[in-house]
């Protein structure tokens, strides 16, 4: 079946697109007893992988470029041990982001919309079940997630913020907004405002009108002070668990701005990565690393969280620093006010902290002694978008690698990136473009990479580009 996209065991290949003309796996460099290919080429918004049990990869096409703009079909497909490509389903709205298989069945995250969804595919016969369809959504951020406990064997989920520091504000008119003008975030616990409001230009009236908006509100709606705005179980930046059927779910911890990345260890800790708060804008941020969460309420029993733990969105970096402090003051751009009143007790500090704007993804833990680094978590990382959210030259080549971090020590090094010294995200470049998943084979051997395109950045737009897709394979020698 012809499906736009095609295999390739070649080193170096030739592809029909002026935006990445050739792959070349020379040109990844992998440490020494490690060789990397090529196995697909010409994906379009790649978004996410898993395996079933036998080998076979399922591989999300989110059918739009990053930020959240239709531009292809949304469709998840699968790639059978034999090589053959096929589309398993198709969906709609922002299209798939995360899947997870188990026990026959393929649970998958949907971004768009006013609601994210959860579903569940029956991969024998195809059936369609929606489990979750209230994740307030509509905005900057996107779902993560599914994943099953090894520990209690229930499903976990998550979704990231509407905005992108705080308050919903003009530059999410170029993403979202414009399409889901009410969408804001939603507390997952109760918070009293301080009434901080931001004034910013209205793109829906003639320019230089103002207006006012504030925290947990519809652009354009101001907070008062000591507004009390209540905590909902369905809220942003929030991780949940819940059966498998949908059944029971709960909110376990929130306030974690883009917890894109889920990933368990072999004794059950559950960790996400988030990304940092941007350095633009009316409400702007500088030097918020990238982080890794440990969230710690994975291990108690299901039922049993009665508060979520708060990880520090809108108001705590991921230093542990309020967004207000001198050492994330901004060049460019209004400094960040307190949003919340006495808020929830920080449940951090982050296992992990990497240099802002490297934009983290999806990632997952080695479990098996065939590949080496037993226990290490491998995450995939996007790359920077500066200078389109940020006006510092040195987060102009941050990320467009793949880690290995050691959790317990805080400690990472490079596993995976491009030979070629100059920014990654060019045409010129055959090798490894915007990493944004990384997962190991069922047999423990190899680990497979997922390479989302070029993408293009400047000061005011990003420009992604269909077919230009790659999945690689790195296998021990």
């Amino acid at each position: 079946m012809k499906i736009g996209v095609q295999t390739t065991k070649d080193k170096l290949r030739k592809l029909p697109t002026t935006a990445r003309p050739t792959i070349d796996a020379d040109q990844v460099y992998v440490p020494d007893g490690y060789e990397v290919e090529a196995v697909v080429a010409g994906l379009s918004f790649p978004t996410g992988m898993t395996f079933a049990d036998d080998g076979t990869l399922f591989i999300n096409e989110g059918g739009s470029t990053w930020p959240t703009r239709p531009a292809m079909i949304p469709r998840i497909l699968r790639l059978g041990l034999d090589g053959s490509l096929d589309v398993f389903a198709e969906e709609n709205l922002g299209g798939p982001r995360g899947l997870a298989y188990r026990d026959g069945f393929l649970y998958v995250t949907l971004k768009g919309g006013y609601f994210a969804r959860v579903v569940r595919y029956d991969t024998s016969t195809g059936e369609r079940t929606v489990l979750h369809d209230k994740i307030p959504s509509g905005g900057w951020h996107e779902p993560g997630g599914p994943l099953f406990s090894p520990h209690d064997g229930l499903m976990y989920f998550a979704h990231g913020s509407v905005s992108q520091n705080g308050v919903a504000l003009p530059q999410g008119f170029t993403v979202d907004l414009a399409k889901n003008p009410e969408a804001h975030d939603v507390p997952g616990q109760d918070v009293t405002l301080t009434g901080n409001n931001i004034f910013s230009r209205n793109p829906l009236m003639p320019y230089p009108y103002l207006t006012e908006t504030g925290a947990y509100k519809p652009f354009g709606t101001p907070a008062k002070e000591d507004e009390v705005i209540k905590g909902e179980l369905w809220c942003t930046t929030g991780v949940w668990r819940s059966k498998p059927d949908g059944s029971e779910p709960e909110l376990i911890a929130w306030g974690i701005r883009n917890p894109y990345g889920m990933a368990f260890s072999e004794d059950g800790e559950l960790y996400v990565s988030d990304n940092d708060m941007e350095e633009k804008g009316e409400r702007a941020i500088a030097m918020d690393p990238d982080r890794i969460w440990h969230i710690k309420n994975a291990k108690k029993p299901h039922g049993s969280v009665t508060s979520p733990d708060w990880y520090g969105f809108p108001d705590i970096a991921a230093t542990g620093l309020p967004v207000w402090h001198e050492k994330h003051l901004p060049e460019k751009g209004k400094p960040a006010e307190q949003l919340i009143k006495n808020p929830p007790e920080w449940a951090g500090p982050a296992v992990y902290l990497e240099k802002p704007h490297s934009c983290m993804t999806k990632m997952d833990f080695c479990k098996s002694d065939e590949f080496g680094h037993r226990g290490k978590l491998f995450i995939s990382e996007w790359g920077t978008m500066a200078p389109f959210n940020s006006p510092r030259e040195e987060d102009l080549s941050n990320g467009f690698r793949v880690m290995m971090v050691d959790v317990e020590t805080g400690e990472g090094e490079p596993f995976l990136y491009n030979r070629h010294p100059e920014p990654k995200s060019e045409s010129t470049i055959g090798g490894i473009q915007r990493p944004v998943d990384c997962q190991f084979s069922p047999d423990g051997k190899s680990l497979y990479v997922l390479d989302f395109g070029v993408a293009q950045v400047d000061t005011g737009h990003m420009m992604a580009y269909a077919h230009t897709g790659v999945l690689w394979k790195v296998t021990k020698k």
